[in-house]
């Protein structure tokens, strides 16, 4: 029997931020900035060339960066501002900038203070099985895009996607990051990629994909070499959105140093998903 792309879709259209309608059959929207906060002052600057590149190659883009990184290797390694001075560095982006943002939470108390900045909130991959954690999001009122975790299969998530509607969210993305393939390793079944979208509007995170986890031994590794491979193969499946980290100098990233695109990789990809989504024609919802 021959597989359709909308078998069993059980989702309709809608409004993930402010002027980003998911689901319309248009080219995918990008989530796209830096990995962590690293000061005030370096967020809203990446946040200014994201936008320029949006605005020049006229795609839909939702800026990301975390206040926490709570799921670092070592104890050692840079986590970030805080929520209270990450979400007031985000704040002043989203007021300088008018885009829309996204940034994630780590625990049940974050969102709601989260949501009163920010317009989507995300659930890290480690957990994405935490229904209290799910549930809050939900109840947040902001849209939430939950990462598949690295130990999930595609259509085990349908039970998160559950968990964040119970609340009468309807607004949820899924996000494929990879799967764990023996140690310190990653691999991208684009399988999972219309087995989500069936149940939920699906991102590819070109970033975390790449990972190498704990290749380092006191950090993480990756292989950024290969993120224009593994995106165009996404966006010629047919994805909703792509999610990208964007640094100016990677090599001195606080934070997936190994995985991050400078502004003029990100700009090169950004122009290759939308040949690709083109040359596609509409994918259905």
């Amino acid at each position: 029997m021959e597989f359709s792309y909308t078998d069993g879709m059980n989702w309709t259209p809608f409004e993930i931020a402010p002027g980003i309608t998911v689901g319309d059959g248009g080219p995918p929207f990008f989530i796209a900035g830096p990995c962590v906060i690293e000061s005030a002052g370096s967020v809203l600057d990446v946040a200014e060339t994201v936008r320029a590149v949006a605005e020049r190659l006229g795609v839909k883009v939702i800026f990301k960066a975390s206040f926490d990184k709570a799921n670092r290797s070592s104890v050692s390694s840079f986590r970030g501002p805080g929520l209270e001075a990450g979400l007031d560095a985000l704040a002043a982006v989203k007021e300088a900038t008018g885009m829309a943002i996204l940034t994630d939470v780590h625990e049940p108390t974050q969102a709601a203070r989260a949501a009163e900045v920010v317009d989507v909130i995300q659930v890290p991959a480690f957990l994405c099985r935490q229904t209290d954690l799910l549930i809050a999001c939900g109840e947040s009122g902001a849209s939430v895009n939950i990462k598949k975790g690295q130990f999930m299969a595609p259509e085990d998530m349908a039970n998160a996607v559950d968990k964040v509607r119970s609340t009468g969210n309807d607004r949820v993305t899924l996000t494929e990051r990879g799967v764990s393939y023996g140690y310190h390793n990653l691999v991208v079944d684009m399988r999972s990629l219309p087995i989500m979208r069936r149940f939920a509007p699906v991102v590819f995170d070109a970033t975390h994909s790449l990972q190498l986890p704990g290749g380092l031994g006191h950090s993480t590794g990756g292989a950024r070499e290969f993120h224009p491979f593994l995106t165009r193969a996404a966006a010629a499946v047919g994805v909703d959105g792509i999610f990208v980290e964007v640094h100016p100098r990677p090599g001195e990233a606080l934070s997936d140093a190994t995985t991050q695109l400078d502004p003029s990789e990100f700009a090169r990809l950004v122009s290759q998903v939308l040949a690709i989504s083109g040359a596609l024609g509409e994918v259905e919802p």
